[in-house]
């Protein structure tokens, strides 16, 4: 009787549905270059080990790792496509590499939900990568369960393998520079192992006194190779110097990736400038200026166990209409105990979603299959608010964070679970990975510190609402800041943007001193707010305040705002089925250019919508980058109907005020002229001849041809959180570039000098209408380039005003000069902060 081959089995390492490995969306996958195996696509963030043995590798990003069985089976766990360019962030490995395995142990953990968003795919693939060991193979299919089901039945080789005998002498070829930004991860890897193997010889990668096998992916992933590293191929055998000659050229060519398809190495900061993470501080970008002592509160999603299976289609419906009618009533409590208008809209559009026709036909599909409301509304919105994160900007990402919101609203009522509310102790440092709109809008300033967030960077939507409240903050803060332990005592320092996390006495001292003399210098700031802003030598500088209706500037004026620098008239266009009407539009102007009277400028811009930001009753062509479209004046024009209504309610503000009007996103002559023309047309209609005309500063080409543009305009604004993005190339809102995406880099500096250049030499002014001009450390910066209006968040009118007193002219322009010397961002707000008074 013949012994029969042994048999290995490889359990689920997480739970979720199984997927054929080659219709992978990866072509090393895909082609079994890696190894042969099968796919998962996750439900669970906690990953097991598929089999018993010893960690012969766990990949220094910890998206991956290798276990080698005692049969000598190597079976690798790949967690998602590309995740590697995560550079570990979301990954947490319980194990070390060597460390003996049992099968159905947690090995690594990961965060489901910030992987998902920021990897091309959450797919991960089980593969044996020395297939040879292997006589068959038989994947399973559908559902698994982590650690329960067997996902691969192996049906082992007999016998050993025979090496085959190597002749000649060794061969070494000369060094090579390791081009791939992320080293020799698992895609060139398997590309390198794979042509490796199409050689008789032996042969060896070499780096810094260690070797690996050429022709195992393991091996070469266990090297930890990194960009720049100099390696060298070891060949021996008949076909040596073959192998050699063209393995150097297959690394050389980075095995077929391409330079940008993995991140380069950070490259070195300047030591005086740059914040580092260290046992006694984390760090991020200041979001909000001020020092602010506190116990740390963390802020976590819920998680709700709901049924797959309902009890029935009628009962689920009448249980889903139940939980969105408590919903929009839930939502219309917290509507009627705010007072801003812009937080009252938020839960508008939440209540809006509660009727989303496209949400509800996705729900009601899972009812008739036979699921719960709960699991088809979760299934509904998940999905959803996915597909519209995926588009990969800002705006799009927030109605994405708007949807789940809302969608969890609804479920805690469905799970039968009191949703957590954002309640929080006074003295409170608010941790949170991001916080979701609703809870933005129900944030107590007298109890909330400062707060630090994962994501976001200096132009965030959450920097924006932290100096709104005026408060501290940080974006972008590190990972380790959502392991901190809650109560931890720490000092936040929105200046500098870190976060001390093991204050001692001294330092506590030092801060209360601080926060003290800033709440004494704050508080002699509001009382000397009513004085005109101007220079320590008497040079006026205009602090004026963004608003968004007559509430807003009744509340600047009070607070020493001098006038209006923009007046965001989306804000009639928003939440409505229906265009607004001229009347309904010149009652809401009138009304603020009455709050501010005759001697104050009113500066309104035109509506400034788009792909990115649609309207429901102004139907646009979807476009693949909505920020590059019909975007701004160029959606004005293409619909000049709405154009010469709004424009003709704005006229009507004329005698009430000292009246300017600025059209958004102006990228060319022709466009202002084409704008130009119709208000020309209905001033002379309505027989208005006091008007201001002026352009947002928003695009590269505005601030290069100012000099052009300045002769056809009154005035410039500059929009500085559009600007940092168009000069950058990076969405503010992107998760991992919105940290750099900073209005202080020298570009950005370079293009508001060249528009006031530009401006100057022909007697025009430039104001900055954009968050930078609510930095009160930008300020005399600002000044020194040639700004001579500051369009400032209400809270921030009293703080700009009073540091501007304390520079002179000459002063402010030495600081320009120097600052517009600096080569980075971090240089730039490291200068500042040494030199703010």
């Amino acid at each position: 009787m013949g012994t029969s081959a042994p048999r290995l089995d490889i359990l689920a390492p997480l739970s979720g549905w199984l997927v054929p490995l080659d219709s992978v969306p990866d072509p090393v996958f895909a082609g079994k270059m890696v190894g042969d195996g099968i796919s998962l696509d996750p439900t669970s963030g906690s990953l097991l080990a598929p089999v018993g043995g010893v960690v012969s590798n766990l990949h220094p990003a910890h998206h991956a790792l290798t276990i080698t069985t005692a049969e000598g089976v190597e079976v690798m766990v790949h967690v998602g496509i590309d995740t590697v360019m995560l550079k570990g962030e979301g990954f947490f490995p319980l194990i070390e590499q060597g460390q003996q395995v049992s099968a159905g142990q947690p090995v690594i953990d990961f965060d489901l939900d910030l992987v998902g968003r920021k990897a091309a795919s959450l797919l991960t693939q089980i593969i044996i990568t020395n297939g040879e060991t292997v006589a068959r193979m038989q994947p399973a299919t559908g559902m698994v369960d982590a650690g329960k089901n067997v996902v691969l039945s192996l049906q082992l080789a007999n016998g050993k393998d025979v090496l085959q005998a190597v002749v000649g002498e060794p061969q070494l070829s000369a060094d090579i520079t390791i081009g791939n930004p992320a080293g020799l991860h698992a895609r060139p890897a398997a590309v390198f192992a794979s042509k490796a193997k199409s050689f008789g010889s032996d042969i060896q990668l070499l780096l810094d006194g260690n070797e690996a096998n050429a022709k195992s992916v393991v091996a070469i992933m266990g090297l930890s190779t990194k960009f720049g590293d100099k390696v060298r191929i070891r060949a021996q055998g008949d076909d040596a110097a073959t192998a050699i000659a063209e393995l150097t050229q297959l690394l050389n060519d980075r095995c077929g990736e391409k330079a940008d398809e993995a991140p380069l190495a950070p490259a070195a900061a300047p030591a005086a400038a740059q914040q580092q993470d260290s046992d006694t501080q984390l760090a991020g970008v200041g979001a909000s200026p001020g020092i602010a002592i506190g116990r740390i509160v963390h802020h976590r999603l819920q998680e709700f166990d709901v049924p797959e299976q309902g009890k029935g289609a009628n009962v689920e419906q009448q249980a889903f209409a139940r939980a969105t009618e408590e919903a929009a009533a839930q939502l219309d409590l917290v509507k009627a105990q705010l007072t801003d208008p812009a937080k009252q809209a938020i839960l508008s559009m939440h209540q809006e979603l509660l009727q989303d026709p496209d949400l509800l036909a996705q729900t009601y599909t899972g009812l008739a299959d036979g699921k719960s409301a709960a699991w088809s509304w979760r299934a509904a919105f998940s999905a959803y608010s996915a597909r519209l994160e995926a588009q990969d900007n800002a705006l799009l990402r927030e109605r994405a964070n708007d949807i789940r919101d809302v969608g969890r609203r609804v479920l805690a009522l469905l799970a039968g679970v009191k949703q957590a509310s954002l309640e929080l102790p006074a003295g409170s440092i608010l941790i949170a990975e991001d916080l979701a709109p609703s809870d933005t809008a129900s944030l107590d300033p007298s109890k909330v510190m400062g707060f630090c967030t994962r994501t976001g960077g200096a132009t965030s939507h959450v920097a924006i609402l932290a100096r709104s409240l005026g408060i501290p903050a940080i974006c972008g803060i590190s990972q380790s800041a959502l392991k901190l332990p809650e109560g931890l005592q720490v000092i936040l320092n929105g200046n500098e943007g870190t976060l001390a996390i093991a204050p001692t006495a001294e330092d506590l001292a030092a801060a209360e001193q601080e926060i003290a003399r800033l709440a004494e210098r704050r508080a002699s700031e509001a009382k000397s707010s009513m004085q005109p802003a101007a220079t320590s030598d008497g040079v006026r500088i205009d602090v004026v305040a963004n608003i968004r209706n007559a509430a807003d500037a009744r509340e600047a004026v009070a607070k020493g705002a001098e006038g209006v620098g923009l007046l965001r008239s989306e804000f009639l266009f928003d939440n409505r089925d229906t265009a607004p009407t001229e009347q309904e539009q010149a009652a809401e102007y009138c009304a603020v250019a009455e709050a501010l009277g005759k001697d104050r400028p009113l500066v309104v811009r035109t509506l400034d919508v788009g792909g990115d930001k649609p309207l429901s009753y102004l139907p646009l062509p979807k476009e693949d980058n909505p920020f590059l479209g019909l975007r701004g004046i160029r959606v004005s024009l293409d619909r000049p109907d709405l154009l010469r209504t709004q424009l003709r309610a704005i006229l009507q503000a004329a005698p009430l005020t000292k009246l300017h009007i600025m059209f958004p996103m102006v990228a060319s002559l022709e466009e202002l002229r084409a704008a130009k023309a119709i208000l020309a047309e209905e001033q002379a209609a309505a027989g208005v001849t006091d008007v201001k005309v002026g352009i947002m500063v928003e695009v590269p080409s505005a601030a290069v041809l100012a000099a052009r543009f300045a002769p056809e305009v009154d005035f410039f604004s500059i929009g500085t959180n559009d600007l940092t993005q168009y000069v950058l190339a990076m969405d503010r809102g992107h998760p991992q570039l919105a940290k750099q995406a900073d209005a202080l880099h020298p570009a950005v500096l370079a293009m508001i000098a060249l528009t006031c250049e530009g401006a100057r030499a022909h007697g025009k002014w430039v104001g900055v209408c954009g968050g930078l001009a609510s930095d009160e450390r930008a300020a005399p910066l600002l000044v020194g380039i040639g700004v001579t209006e500051l369009s400032a968040s209400t809270p921030a009118v009293a703080s700009v005003k009073a540091t501007l007193s304390r520079w002179s002219l000459d002063e402010c322009q030495q600081l320009a000069k120097d600052v517009l010397a600096l080569s980075t961002a971090t240089d730039v707000r490291h200068y500042l902060n040494q030199h703010a008074r």
